[in-house]
């Protein structure tokens, strides 16, 4: 049997499984109905970046999807189909069967990875299809509102969308290397399963902890979070592309030891699925040493220290924002148009009491932002509470006055919305 052959074989073979007929149903159906039925709620997930816009654009919609499949949909869907596309040939007892039928344990391998990427891509692919038409049929094709506060229109927010999407290919493949590895390695045991979500926690615990940079762009799974980089302006692309290359790397790592230990089965022992062997050392070794030498490469080829989270940077990402926004509120309240260059927005923040040098995530940044309007004398001044997490997105809290970042509801062409200028998401 030809490697075409056997890739169509191990392609229905996994298609004709009901968990992952109705994966593949959840996949293309589920985000379009979660989508449409948020964005005509009142109550919309802020918490969750872009969830506060999902009221003002179709576009938000697939966003927020992806930030909910980034920390737990892919990773169990990957599990579900990488995790199990060799194990289940040890709990039905099929290898020398399938031996006979193809004669070669190298097209099996490359056959089962095709066909299990096959199908992780076309789980991705109707996520990201379904939560766009979802969201695109409930609100509409609108700007979207950037991280830095700048309006994208229609066309650059659907290909900058479509991108993000393509970015956590990446992490994806990687969590998949290791389904493989772990369905290899581990055999029926339900272990192998659950290792790329396992991995995937440890990876979304890890990332929620003040690590230094070079670390947490070392992480394969680093991309599902720096995707945001790309709504920003300029687009923050150097932490983006390191979190693909480390992810592909782990992909293609992961993905030849699994084939190596493959190869070197007894498939001729029934009893023989791997577990017996010092394999789990074998596979773990190598990656835990591919870890280490990625920090050592990042942080060699890197200028960030630290958490990356810095005084300079935080206010100068908060005054542009701000900027942006504030051209924004100036039009939904019918108010003279000004420019960005007008206002000579400025931002002075302080950590915790320190006014010199702050750095690091937390709740307890305080920003005073200010701003001149043309032809008045007078500085106006707006204060912001500011939670910056450890991967540098922060959440900006209008404090005062309320006339300027109060709550309060503004006219929009979808409807009313509250201040543009009392909560957003910034990165």
């Amino acid at each position: 049997m030809t490697v075409a052959r056997s890739y169509r074989f191990e392609v229905v073979k996994l298609l004709s499984q009901w968990r992952v007929r109705l994966l593949l149903l959840a996949c293309w159906i589920t985000p379009a109905l979660f989508v449409a039925g948020v964005s005509v709620q009142s109550t919309l997930p802020t918490d969750t970046l872009f969830g506060r816009w999902m009221h003002a654009t179709g576009w938000a919609g697939p966003l927020v999807t992806l930030g909910f499949a980034g920390a737990w949909a892919l990773p169990l869907l990957t599990s579900v189909v990488a995790g199990d596309v060799f194990a289940s040939e040890d709990r039905l007892g099929t290898w020398r069967h399938l031996l006979v039928a193809v004669r070669s344990p190298r097209r099996i391998f490359a056959a089962k990875v095709s066909a299990g990427l096959t199908v992780v891509l076309l789980l991705v692919a109707g996520l990201a299809a379904s939560s766009t038409a979802g969201g695109l049929l409930a609100v509409g094709n609108q700007p979207l509102v950037g991280l830095d506060g700048d309006l994208l229109a229609p066309g650059d927010a659907a290909g900058t969308v479509l991108l993000a999407w393509v970015c956590v290919l990446a992490p994806t493949l990687a969590l998949a290397g290791i389904g493989f590895l772990g369905s290899v390695v581990l055999g029926r045991s339900p272990m192998g399963l659950l290792l790329p979500a396992l991995v995937a926690l440890a990876m979304q615990l890890a990332q929620m902890l003040p690590l230094p940079v070079a670390v947490r762009l070392a992480l394969p799974g680093d991309a599902f979070l720096t995707w945001k980089g790309l709504f920003t302006g300029p687009a923050q692309l150097a932490p983006l592309l390191i979190g693909i290359v480390v992810a592909l790397l782990w992909a293609v790592t992961a993905t030849a030891l699994a084939y190596v230990l493959f190869l070197r089965r007894d498939f001729t022992n029934p009893a023989d699925d791997g577990s017996a062997r010092r394999a789990v050392t074998t596979a773990a070794l190598p990656l835990a040493a591919l870890l280490g030498v990625t920090v050592a490469v990042v942080a060699g080829t890197t200028t960030a220290a630290g958490s990356g989270i810095e005084q300079a940077k935080v206010e100068r990402a908060l005054a542009t924002e701000f900027a942006h926004l504030y051209r924004m509120q100036t039009g939904q309240l019918h108010r003279p148009a000004v420019t960005e260059g007008q206002l000579r927005t400025s931002a002075a923040c302080a950590k915790a009491g320190v006014q010199d040098g702050a750095r690091g995530p937390g709740n307890d940044w305080r920003c005073v932002v200010s701003w001149h309007l043309p032809g008045v004398t007078a500085t106006g001044s707006a204060v912001y509470q500011l939670d910056i997490t450890a991967d540098g997105r922060f959440v900006a809290d209008g404090d005062g006055p309320k006339e300027v970042n109060g709550y309060f509801l503004v006219r929009t062409s979808t409807g009313d919305a509250p201040n543009p200028l009392w909560q957003f998401d910034g990165d």
